[in-house]
This record gives structure tokens, sequence and C-alpha cells, in this order.
């Protein structure tokens, strides 16, 4: 194993890599960002329709799980156009602007017209307006998949996209949280003042914008006409999206574990699974804003130690130890949930105790964890994206970038239908879960099952997948040097 190691590094040495500065990683993550903003705004679609617009929990349930397929399906185009782009303004950056922009406009159009429209097109209105938002999303996530291709090749600098991803999708989670729970809820009291998502659709509009800037800021350097001349000749076809399917095995082993981890994603975070979770089960919904402020610090010293075992051992390696952990910790999650006195949790020092101990403790080592599991698969798109160019020549990272996408969305749009089913199992047919409910032993163990058993399903099915995808590190490295003898060529 020694002489493996030795024999890697020495090889290392000899590859010229496509480097970059870590600032130009950090600020180029912030693409990510920007639309993770306008996604967890997204989260508060469903109360806003239902409470305002006056659609049912199954309409809106329906209507949203239809329009996250239609984001999938919007994939592969904007990929394919992405690819056949000239670059003549950059390849990336054009894609980035114009979907904020588009986001933008049709967040304030969704948010602040849709229950003055006459109800006789309300739902038409709803779905083209949505329809509009998922296009500019769909222009800035397929940039998020695929742009790390550009960014730098290095296996020591790669894995820090996840670092900063995990950051700053942490703050605009945390954030987005901490202010709808101690913020716009008390001030306007609940999700059934018009005033709440006027207001917060109007930072959201500005913070994802200023974060569209630094990362195109970020990719500026990379991201110029002269890079691509040397793939104008290459012909894109539609059959290649069924080509690289077929013929890469990484991206679709890759896309089987991301895509169950994703639906579970989807699940846990959905704004009903915190309503029940923190408003509910555990009676003081000001939990869900505080805890991610709370356990920013040791989750990002957990995030961290995550990167650096990417370093060390490569990015597969890294993602199965982090899921095999996520699992572990989500099992000891359970126990503490199951405890009778879950409602008496507080970070007030005062009245700390040794379940909200024991709480803040599992709910760090997992966030961390999901941090890790959730993010570690963008820079390993690219190196999908580089074997691809590696097997056929093809430099596609648009492709690549929406394949994955496609089937990430799909799963996700599925996650959103199945909150949606298990919420009407339950009874909650015309409404959702509000702050505040009793707490039935139906609630209680549906709380518990949507929380922490879809991840650990989840995780089970990635663990499967990973089996089968064969890019380490040293096979990362042999790519690169090939792709380095191609170029001097």
């Amino acid at each position: 194993e020694a002489g493996m190691m030795s024999e890697q590094i020495e090889q290392e040495k000899t590859i010229h890599y496509n480097d970059a500065k870590i600032w130009q990683i950090a600020f180029f993550s912030m693409n990510n960002t920007a639309a993770n903003l306008y996604l967890a705004l997204m989260g508060y679609i469903s109360y806003y329709a239902n409470s305002m617009a006056g659609f049912s929990v199954v309409l809106i349930s329906s209507l949203v799980t239809a329009m996250n397929i239609f984001d999938g399906v919007t994939d592969p185009v904007v990929g394919f156009l992405l690819d056949k782009s000239k670059g003549r303004f950059g390849k990336f950056r054009p894609f980035m602007v114009a979907g904020n922009i588009l986001m933008a406009v049709s967040a304030v159009l969704l948010f602040a017209t849709t229950h003055l429209i006459p109800k006789w097109v309300r739902i038409p209105y709803f779905i083209i307006i949505y329809a509009i938002f998922i296009i500019g999303y769909t222009f800035q996530t397929v940039v998020a998949k695929s742009g790390q291709t550009i960014i730098t090749n290095n296996p020591k600098k790669r894995p820090l996209s996840t670092y900063f991803d995990s950051i700053f999708i942490m703050a605009a989670y945390g954030g987005s949280a901490l202010f709808v729970a101690n913020y716009l809820v008390p001030k306007y009291g609940g999700f059934t003042n018009e005033e709440l998502y006027v207001e917060y659709v109007f930072w959201v509009v500005v913070l994802s914008a200023l974060a569209t800037l630094l990362a195109v800021i970020g990719i500026w350097k990379k991201d110029q006409p002269g890079r691509y001349e040397h793939q104008q000749t290459q012909k894109i076809k539609v059959w290649d999206f069924f080509l690289i399917l077929k013929q890469n095995k990484p991206i679709r082993m890759l896309i089987m574990a991301a895509c169950t981890n994703r639906f579970a994603a989807t699940v846990y975070s959905h704004t009903t699974v915190g309503v029940m979770l923190y408003g509910i089960m555990m009676e003081n919904y000001g939990i869900a804003g505080w805890i991610g402020v709370v356990a920013a610090l040791p989750t990002l010293l957990v995030v961290t130690v995550g990167i650096r075992a990417a370093q060390r051992m490569g990015q597969k390696k890294a993602l199965v130890l982090f899921t095999g952990l996520g699992i572990f910790f989500q099992l000891l999650l359970i126990v503490v949930l199951m405890q009778d006195n879950i409602n008496t949790v507080t970070f007030n020092l005062k009245h700390f105790n040794a379940i909200s101990f024991w709480f803040m403790l599992f709910f760090v080592l997992l966030n961390g964890c999901k941090s890790i599991t959730n993010n570690m698969v963008v820079p390993m798109i690219a190196d999908c994206s580089d074997y691809e160019q590696y097997r056929s020549g093809k430099f596609v990272p648009g492709l690549m970038g929406a394949l994955f996408s496609f089937v990430d969305k799909i799963f996700a749009a599925l996650g959103t239908a199945f909150v949606g089913l298990v919420m009407l199992l339950i009874g909650y047919n015309k409404t959702f879960p509000q702050i505040g409910d009793a707490l039935t032993p139906v609630l209680r163990y549906t709380t518990i099952f949507l929380f922490c058993g879809t991840p650990i399903i989840g995780w089970v099915s990635s663990l499967i997948a990973l089996k089968f995808y064969r890019l380490d590190k040293k096979k990362m490295n042999e790519i690169a040097a090939a792709l380095q003898e191609e170029e001097i060529e």
C-alpha cells in the first residue's frame, strides 16, 4: 500500500493540472448558493399556494410534483444548448446571469400576484409563472453541475468545492430558516399573511443576485472564448445523451447513488416536515431557525474533516465513509427523538438539559455528514466529465451535468409527492400541519419516519451503487495524465 501511495505521488508530480486559486473555487461555489436561496424560498410555495391562493393540499402537491418533473425535463435541453454554445461571451456566464434574472422576475410574480388573479385563471397562471422560474433555475443549476470541469482538475483542490458549497448552502438554508422562523413568522403572525412572502422574496432576489455576481467573477478567467476553440468542431447530438448513459458507467452509478439521497433530502428538508418536527413535536418552531446558527461551526468542523479525507483518499472513498457514518448517526438521532421529553429541547443555557445535549450532538454530526454526502457529488460529476473526455474524446460538461440534474430533479419531485401522499394518508387533505397542532402518536411516528427513516433508506441504496463506481483517486490521476498528453499532441 505504501508503494502504491508513493507511485501515485510521483505520478501527480508529472501532471500539470488545470489549477485554480482558492478564491476562484470559493466564488464560483456562490453560483450554487444563488440557486439554493431560491430553492429554500420555494420550500414555502406549498404554504403560500394553500393559505393564500386557496389551493388544496392534494392540488398543490400534484402541481409542485408535476412542475418538478418538468424541471428535470428541461435539464437535457439546457445542457445540450450549453455544450452547443460557441462561448463567444463565455460558455457558462451567460447561462448564470440569464437564469438568475428569470428566477427573480418569476419569483416576484409567483408570490406577490398569484392570490390576486381571478380564480378561474389562477391555476394556469401559477403553472406558467412557475415554468418560467424552473427554466431560470435550470440555467443556473446546470452550470453548477458542469462548471467544475473547467475550474480545476487538481485532485487536491477539486474537493474544496464541496467545502465551500457546504458552507454557503448551510448559510443559505440556515439563514433562511432563521429569518423565517424568528423574524418573518413572529412579525406577520404565520404563513397566512401575504406580506411575509413579499418581504422574503425581496431579500432572496437581492442576495441571490449578489451571489451570482461573485460566481461570475470567480469563473471569469476560466470561462473565456479562447478556451473552447479546439471544441468548436465537435458535433454534439441528442443521441449522445443515450450513448453516454449506456457507455459511461461512472455517471450511471453516481446518478444512482445520488438520486436516492436526493429523494431523502427532499423529504427530510421539506417545510412540512420541519413544522412537524420543530413546531409540533418539539413545540418550539423557533428552534428551526436557531439550530442552523448553533450548529454552523461544529458542522463546519465535520465538513473540514470530510474534505481532508477526500483530498487524502479520493472523493469516492470519502463519500462512502461519510455515508456510512450518516446512517449510524441517524439511528442514534431516532433514539433521541423517541424520548418523551423531546419537547424540552432548548438552546437556552439556563434550561439546557441532557436531551438538548444529545439532540444537538447527533444533529451536528449528522448535519456534517449530510453536507458532505449532498455536496460531494458535484465535483464528482466533473470527474465523470473528465472520464467521458478520456473515453470518447468529447468535452460535454453541460450534457454530463444535465444528465445528473435530470434524474436528480425527478427524484426530488418524487420526494415532494411522497410528502404530500403521506400527509393525505394521515388525514391532512385540506391543509398542511400547522405550528401548534396537537401531537398524536401517528403524527409523532410519521415525523420520525420522514426525518430519519427516509435518509437511512436513501444512504443504504447509495452505498450499493457506489460499490460499482470506479473513479477513485488512482484512476483520476491516470485520466488527468492521459488528457494532458492529448493537449500536448
